[in-house]
């Protein structure tokens, strides 16, 4: 966790926690991040993720308020098809196509068990998370 970052997230403790999970929740719009920053932070994300072990993220990028996706959404959905992260996401979901039950839900279990604890909200997709795969 200390990796990833400085204090907890949740609590603000520095103590290094046990990692317990292979798999992890990032809030990329937390702050509300310009395009650059957020695609820095990811970059920076995937970098100490894969250091420590992690092989699935939950990405959050929202989905933005105008109704058609936010840029962030886009940026990153964009640096995905254009492999600007090839060499370290293996597989990446766009949250829209892994609703409850999909055929991409079920794959998805069945690569990463430790998503079903993130997944089994998505009733209907969502369109503010990316679920990515990191290469191990």
């Amino acid at each position: 966790m200390r990796a990833l970052f400085d204090q907890c997230p949740h609590c603000s403790s520095i103590a290094l926690p046990i990692l317990s999970s292979d798999t992890i929740e990032l809030n990329i719009k937390q702050d509300g991040p310009y395009v650059d920053e957020a695609l820095q932070r990811l970059t920076e994300y995937l970098r100490k993720s894969l250091e420590v072990g992690i092989k699935a993220i939950v990405l959050i990028h929202g989905y933005g308020s105008s109704g058609e996706g936010g840029r962030i959404k886009w940026a990153i959905h964009d640096a995905l098809e254009n492999n600007r992260y090839s060499d370290r996401v293996d597989e990446y979901y766009f949250g829209e196509d892994v609703a409850y039950g999909s055929e991409a839900y079920h794959a998805l279990l069945k690569r990463r068990p430790g998503l079903k604890r993130y997944l089994k909200r998505l009733k209907e997709g969502n369109m503010g998370i990316t679920v990515l795969l990191l290469k191990f």
